[in-house]
């Protein structure tokens, strides 16, 4: 019984983290520019404002990057 409860814990554990995303899908840098995910300055920018798109992001006052 508690093989199965351990196993039922860890499943349950793993679908939870699986679904929770630790990165923004877009960055704005403290800069004011914004960094979709994929993009060459994404993974560097540290301190950011979080946007859930583009869109969100560029109408908050953000730009887009020159490159």
């Amino acid at each position: 019984m508690k093989k199965i409860f351990s196993l039922t814990f860890i499943l349950l554990l793993a679908l939870f983290l699986s679904g929770c995303s630790s990165e923004p899908a877009v960055k704005k840098s403290d800069t004011g520019i914004c960094h979709k995910d994929g993009t060459n300055y994404y993974k560097n920018t540290k301190n950011f404002t979080p946007y859930d798109s583009i869109e969100d992001c560029l109408d908050s006052g953000g730009r887009l990057p020159k490159k």
